[in-house]
């Protein structure tokens, strides 16, 4: 597993002003990208040995930034 963050901006660099303006016009999507940054700041913690974590929460939370990525970039598509 390599331990480079998973930033939004870099996941989707095409979109990065669509990015910053969804985030000041949708809440929904606002609430979105925040969760999807705790979510990577902890597995970043994490693969970077700074907090420590077991493998099935790790798993757990990698779940959930995938599906968090997944709904951010179906509204980035429709917006």
């Amino acid at each position: 597993m390599g331990n480079t963050p998973h930033e939004l901006v870099d996941e989707f660099p095409a979109n990065a002003d669509d990015l910053h303006r969804l985030k000041a016009e949708n809440p929904h999507f606002a609430r979105l990208t925040d969760e999807y940054h705790d979510i990577n700041r902890q597995i970043h913690r994490a693969e970077t040995r700074v907090e420590p974590m077991s493998d099935e929460y790790e798993e757990t939370l990698r779940k959930r930034r995938l599906q968090l990525k997944d709904e951010i970039a179906a509204i980035l598509r429709d917006s």
